[in-house]
């Protein structure tokens, strides 16, 4: 069993109004969870009176979903593949008998289009209007299944600027928001008050392996190569993990066994290890827009065999795999993705910045330019208010509206007392 009810189904004592107006989140990834909390969080604060219910996670739950079930937990995620698309498809199954006992007026399906399409057939044919968060790549992969994507939605929130003009084209809705990992409020100066903890030594190198398990697994060993040879190198070098969560690092210790001198491990201070770093090693993801979004030097790559290399060769339909990459147009960051070879030729990028300066000072400038894209946007904000906007005159009364209503009711009830008293 991968999945927890958050609160039984019968339960009349604690669960919430079922006749009230619903959204429902649906995520199967803890990109999803996090990508959905901030817009959930919103949406509480503009429309106080709309249930939001989830299949999703912690940070979901945080910031005020109902979670039916726990669909992005670490053990969901450590699966197999097998084991994980039959939990999903459980979970599908349990989607269709709550959407029978809910008046749910929009569907928001996070990121995991292979997951959230057969659900989202399931709420189209209830007349439920689907709002994607987390535009489904088909650029990058699938650009024959738009026709797929144009029948279930009715908006696609995209996080990265390029997407917008793609969609148009094909004529599917939708909208830029902006990025959680670059649109948020960062204090660059306390956090560089804050490193007085981390390790001493130049030059300074991170390592980010992933955050979900089997990326891990299958990456960790070229990074600590990469590691182990520029310290041959660079004798003061000093080198940070940075392991996503409690059980990453786990996973990072069973793997390792005694670290390299000079290597150390930090969770779940990500921003902090950006400030510290002169230049990362990330696997591809969204971390690489949270090291953009300091203008760090860094290296992406994402380890693989040789299958899914050679997969990637046919199926891959972008220039550039790696996100500040794909936003800029050019190869401003230096990738390896998918990458089946060892540390040498990733060493030999590293030293070039150590040795050089203009080749950070490249990086850095050009990452700037790739934040001033992302310039005047606010991703919360601008989520729930698109969201509202699509399912409005549903019955859904925002914060507003209601304070609105609220002083035209007391307004009639002096005027109605006011009567009273004259005729007294």
């Amino acid at each position: 069993m991968i999945v927890f009810i958050t609160y039984r189904m019968g339960d009349t004592m604690n669960a919430p109004d079922s006749t009230k107006p619903a959204i429902l989140f649906t995520a199967f990834e803890p990109s999803g969870d996090a990508l959905a909390a901030p817009i959930i969080e919103r949406l509480k604060a503009r429309a106080p009176g709309v249930e939001i219910y989830a299949w999703g996670g912690p940070l979901m739950e945080k910031a005020g979903a109902t979670i039916v079930e726990q669909s992005v937990s670490g053990a969901a995620m450590g699966l197999g593949a097998l084991k994980r698309a039959r939990a999903v498809s459980k979970s599908r199954r349990a989607i269709k008998r709550w959407l029978k006992q809910y008046r749910v007026l929009a569907h928001v399906p996070v990121d995991s289009p292979a997951a959230n399409f057969p659900i989202c057939r399931i709420t189209r044919k209830l007349g439920v209007k689907i709002i994607h968060l987390g535009a489904p790549q088909l650029w990058a992969w699938g650009a024959w299944r738009a026709w797929k994507l144009r029948k279930l939605t009715d908006l696609v929130l995209c996080l990265l600027p390029h997407e917008v003009p793609w969609f148009q084209e094909r004529n599917i809705p939708s909208r830029f928001i902006g990025h959680p990992a670059i649109n948020r409020e960062l204090d660059l100066k306390a956090l560089k008050k804050m490193l007085h903890g981390m390790p001493h030594g130049a030059p300074r190198l991170c390592l980010f392996p992933g955050s979900r398990p089997q990326e891990v697994r299958r990456n960790l060993g070229v990074l600590v190569k990469c590691f182990e040879e520029l310290k041959s190198r660079h004798s003061g070098m000093a080198g940070l993990i940075v392991a996503s969560d409690a059980s990453i690092a786990n996973i990072v210790r069973k793997k390792l066994k005694n670290f390299p001198g000079g290597l150390h491990m930090v969770t779940d201070q990500r921003d902090i290890a950006i400030a510290w770093c002169d230049i990362a090693i990330a696997v591809s993801g969204t971390i690489t827009l949270h090291l953009a979004r300091q203008a760090k030097p860094m290296v992406g790559i994402y380890k693989t065999d040789i299958l899914s290399w050679l997969g990637s060769k046919i199926l891959l339909r972008t220039p550039f795999r790696l996100l500040p990459n794909i936003i800029a147009e050019q190869e401003i960051v230096p990738e390896y993705v998918p990458y089946i070879g060892g540390p040498r030729p990733i060493v030999r990028v590293i030293a070039r910045v150590f040795n050089d300066s203009q080749n950070s000072a490249y990086q850095t400038t050009e990452l700037a330019k790739v934040l001033s894209r992302f310039s005047n946007k606010h991703f919360s904000d601008e989520g729930a208010v698109l969201i509202l906007k699509t399912i409005k005159g549903d019955a859904v009364e925002t914060a507003s509206e209601m304070q609105a209503r609220a002083k035209r009711d007391e307004a009639i009830r002096a005027s109605k007392k006011q009567k009273k008293s004259k005729k007294g």
